[in-house]
């Protein structure tokens, strides 16, 4: 029986930009893994598929708050300890590391988690990430997507160059069969990797391959190669169009399998819509307008400190000539073209999220938003957003997986111990 999916999205004190200066933030853990350990507990205890990190390869203006903290793979060896069931997710960049180097990592976390371990495969797309890795500029796009490519289909093969029964472990003769241990001898135009890897193949015989294309090639990528899609979705019809298209395209892929759409959704639950406000205003309150402004920028890919706060947001070009990220690029194209905002309504709108669904109401009417999407092709599940930790994910947890338990519409406990068990997905032949 068809039900939701969510993944907890693990990102600093939480996704609002001014979730840091919260009397309740916990800043001062962002370097303890316990407080990772304890968000991820949560996460378990509300039955959720996994939790996610997203990564980054430079930093930006450190005085507007945390970005990145600790190496996200490192961590996953750590909460996989303090966990039983739940997945793991990290993201990976197809543009920075080999595919022998992650596949291994990989692996090993499928190994060290008893099989909970996801990777969500990026391009990376800033210069100043691109100058950490030795590239004076970052690639153009077609060669990041391409690079991309050949990424994920040496990675699956080095997952799959040993064979499930390779492994003997015979004390009177051999540790493994010889001839179910293969090199892949690959040789293309990124990569050349003899291989195998050098651990036998991880229980979940490949970790589970996310990925979340907004452009034309991304798109393509996500459909032929992904098992899970995180998408960028301003509002249910933004959602409809992209969730149609992907699975047009995974169905004229030939690959007969259901790929799960996950759009990122920011909830403020309170008992009341007037609490559920209150929240909402305080962390808003609390962002100064330069520090919007510079988020602000890094979306739409040019400088905004001298917008006029109360003037409408200037004409911004067009989709196909954006250079950047275009699933977020897009969003904000929509919320411009549907909100008509002032520049400060806009910093608003974006200011926990970035331009994800935004819902803010009782677990009774988010539970009813969510079932509405998920009821009428807009996702079959979501990648959790908490504007704060842990105080978001809490109430998510506490408040609004029970109705949608009650409704039936998500477990009351889990049914497998692997990632891929969650999300309905088969273990994958060698």
């Amino acid at each position: 029986m068809r039900q939701l999916h969510f993944n907890l999205f693990i990102m600093g004190c939480g996704h609002h930009k001014a979730a840091w200066r919260h009397p309740e933030s916990q800043v001062e853990r962002l370097g303890d893994v316990r407080f990772y350990e304890e968000l991820t507990q949560i996460a378990e205890r509300g039955k959720l598929d996994a939790i996610f990190f997203a990564d980054g390869q430079s930093s930006d203006n450190v005085s507007d708050g945390p970005r990145w903290f600790l190496e996200p793979l490192t961590m996953m060896a750590a909460l996989a300890r303090a966990t039983e069931r739940i997945g793991l997710i990290s993201t990976v960049s197809s543009t920075f590391y080999t595919p022998f180097v992650a596949a291994r990592m990989l692996c090993s976390l499928d190994h060290v988690s008893n099989g909970r371990m996801g990777w969500n495969v990026v391009t990376s797309m800033f210069d100043s990430e691109a100058r950490n890795h030795g590239y004076e500029a970052m690639p153009d796009h077609a060669w990041r997507y391409a690079r991309a490519e050949e990424f994920v289909d040496t990675a699956l093969q080095l997952f799959d160059s040993w064979s499930d029964s390779a492994l003997v472990m015979d004390r009177k003769g051999d540790y493994a069969k010889v001839d179910q241990v293969r090199q892949i001898l690959h040789k293309g135009d990124h990569f050349l990797v003899d291989g195998p890897l050098t651990l036998p193949r991880s229980p979940q015989g490949q970790p589970v391959l996310f990925q979340a294309g907004a452009s034309e090639q991304g798109r393509d990528l996500a459909a032929r190669k992904a098992e899970a899609i995180y998408a960028v979705a301003y509002d249910l019809p933004s959602a409809q169009s992209y969730y149609r298209d992907i699975k047009r395209r995974v169905r004229e892929a030939g690959r007969g399998v259901d790929v799960p759409v996950m759009p990122g959704l920011v909830t403020y639950v309170g008992s009341t819509m007037e609490e559920a406000r209150r929240k909402q205003q305080e962390l808003d309150e609390l962002l100064p307008a330069e520090t919007s402004l510079r988020q602000l920028g890094m979306f739409v890919g040019q400088d905004c400190m001298n917008w006029e706060l109360d003037a409408p947001v200037p004409p911004l070009p067009p989709l196909e000539s954006f250079k950047g990220p275009k699933g977020r690029y897009a969003t904000m194209l929509r919320i411009v073209e549907m909100e008509k905002p002032t520049v400060r309504q806009l910093l608003g709108r974006i200011a926990a999220g970035g331009g994800h669904c935004t819902m803010v109401g009782t677990p009774e009417s988010i539970a009813d938003q969510i079932e509405q999407w998920w009821r009428n092709e807009g996702a079959d599940g979501f990648n959790l957003m908490p504007p704060s930790l842990p105080n978001g994910i809490r109430d998510f947890v506490e408040q609004v997986i029970p109705v949608l338990q009650k409704r039936g519409l998500f477990r009351q406990e889990y049914e497998h111990a692997t990632l891929r068990g969650h999300l309905g997905l088969e273990r994958p032949a060698a």
